[in-house]
């Protein structure tokens, strides 16, 4: 199963896409970049660059059938840019309209929120999106990792880095049922 991992060009927070793209190699799965310009993508160590990354499509060129799950790795530009381009909001909406897993960690709900998805879900996230989260119609909740099937997909969300190990444990097995299901 390919899994798409969706970022800006720049503000990602490095350890939340190494760690869940290394889960998704593990377990069988094959990770793909997703940003909205062709290139690297610069990651980042809080606010200090990190490494940089290929990316493998855009996102006006990435289909979402072809993918049966979507990670949302944080950092605090990252998500503030991808809800900024329609493309990138658009595709994020089609896999909760496709009934397809989405896992988002840390400042990444800020992308569900723009889409439009987070009304009626339970999800947590970085402590200062709880305030977002509530005002688009979504409870939030202060837990390490929160699985919400309550909606058209299954939504893993997790608050930061020191949660990644459950994070990464719980969305390789919610997307390895949802595989099975499809």
């Amino acid at each position: 199963m390919q899994i798409a991992f969706l970022v800006a060009p720049e503000g990602v927070e490095q350890v939340e896409l190494t760690g869940p793209w290394q889960a998704v190699i593990d377990s069988g799965d094959i990770p793909h970049l997703v940003s909205t310009k062709s290139g690297r993508i610069q990651a980042y160590n809080h606010l200090d660059k990190a490494d940089t990354f290929p990316v493998d499509r855009t996102v006006d060129a990435a289909d979402v059938a072809d993918y049966g799950g979507l990670i949302l790795p944080g950092g605090v530009a990252n998500p503030d840019v991808l809800r900024m381009d329609k493309n990138a909001v658009a595709f994020v909406k089609s896999f909760f309209d496709r009934g397809r897993p989405v896992a988002a960690i840390c400042h990444a709900p800020w992308t569900l929120v723009e889409a439009d998805v987070v009304r009626g879900r339970t999800l947590t996230s970085w402590p200062s999106l709880q305030t977002d989260i509530r005002n688009a119609g979504g409870t939030w909740v202060d837990e390490k990792v929160k699985v919400c099937t309550a909606g058209p997909n299954t939504l893993i969300t997790s608050r930061k880095p020191a949660d990644l190990k459950a994070f990464c444990a719980t969305f390789v097995t919610e997307f390895a049922q949802a595989g099975r299901a499809a």
